[in-house]
Formats: C-alpha cells, structure tokens, sequence
C-alpha cells in the first residue's frame, strides 16, 4: 500500500472511531451507577487522547516531520 493511501485509510478509520465515541458518552448517564460512570468516562477520554496521537503522527508524516531512514 502506497504512503497516501494508507494515510487515508487510517485518518478515515479515526474518524470512524472519533464518531462511535461521541455515540457512546450521552449513554453512560443512563447505567445508573456513578463508579462504573466515572471509569467509562475516563476510559473515553483516554481512548480519545490516543487517536488524537495517531492523527498528530499522520500529520507529522504528511510534512514531512518524520520521515523514515533508508
């Protein structure tokens, strides 16, 4: 797989991911139990934080920031 192409595919597939998380967080008010609440809530954000990285490394790579030794 070309360089852009896997860029894409993989920028596409954070955004999918980005989407299901959105749809995930107005539900956790309803399981009713503030513990287990507070844990998803993290567990969200933390999920969030690491697909923020991908994206930041693919821009990265797209600049030319990083680049690979040959």
């Amino acid at each position: 797989m070309e360089t852009g192409a896997a860029i894409a595919q993989i920028r596409q597939a954070c955004k999918t991911i980005g989407a299901e998380l959105m749809r995930i967080h107005p539900a956790v008010p309803g399981l009713g139990n503030k513990e287990v609440q507070d844990e998803l809530y993290k567990t969200l954000f933390e999920i969030t934080k690491q697909v923020e990285v991908i994206k930041k490394r693919l821009a990265k790579l797209e600049t030319g920031g990083e680049t690979p030794d040959l």
